[in-house]
């Protein structure tokens, strides 16, 4: 196993692992951490207390991030007469049906995030394992599914800043929630947004402890273990 280098030994000997800290102190803690030359991305990580064998126990949804990832997001929408104009209207930075579908076929990918209206996704499903792997199938669940009156909104959400989480195959939820350029107040409203949402999430087949543990990190530094109990209530 390899060890890790004096600078990330010393990060890691400024976290008390048996403490739990709340975000304010956690975010703090990890910008005293940081000790990156970039912009390092600031992260959540989840134990859940579900079993993801069961489908009463999944967990999936969307966290609003007030201030978004750090980095443009590229909206594209799939919509045709109507809805082609409202997104287009709305700011939309690719819209097309049979056009875009083709592009895609032939492996264009610059995009961040795809909205669909319902019409569409006929055409689209046969997109399915190219956006499907890589998370950009427009979804009811993520709110990527909308009817043209509801674009503009859709489209100003994704582009603000929201995030998809979903449980993995070790009932663990990984997750970007902004850079550590960012403000702390940023970053805890960020966090805070991100817990609200995945407590929210709940499924109905979830019992005992639903959190078991979270922590915050950035992208080279140590987990810091988080006192949620504040946002939890």
């Amino acid at each position: 196993m390899a060890k890790h280098g004096k600078k990330y030994q010393e990060a890691v000997a400024l976290v008390d692992r048996e403490k739990l800290y709340s975000p304010h102190e956690a975010v703090e803690l990890a910008r005293k951490a940081s000790f990156a030359k970039f912009d390092e991305s600031v992260e959540l990580h989840f134990r859940m207390g579900v079993d993801p064998r069961h489908a009463d126990q999944q967990v999936r949804g969307v966290a609003p991030l007030p201030h978004g990832l750090g980095k443009q997001v590229r909206v594209l929408v799939f919509a045709q007469g109507e809805g082609e104009r409202i997104a287009r209207e709305a700011g939309a930075d690719y819209v097309g049906a049979d056009d875009i579908v083709k592009q895609i076929e032939g492996g264009w990918l610059e995009f961040d995030v795809a909205v669909a209206t319902p019409d569409m996704m006929s055409k689209i499903g046969k997109l399915g394992k190219i956006l499907g792997r890589r998370g950009l199938m427009p979804n009811p669940k993520s709110g990527t599914i909308a009817n043209p009156e509801d674009l503009p909104r859709v489209i100003d959400e994704v582009r603000a800043g929201r995030i998809e989480f979903k449980l993995d195959r070790t009932a663990l939820i990984h997750l970007p929630i902004g850079k550590i350029s960012f403000s702390d107040d940023m970053l805890v409203e960020n966090l805070t947004s991100v817990v609200e949402a995945i407590i929210g999430a709940k499924p109905g087949g979830a019992k005992g402890q639903y959190i078991r543990s979270a922590s915050l990190t950035t992208s080279m530094g140590p987990g810091i273990r988080l006192d949620i109990r504040s946002i939890a209530g």
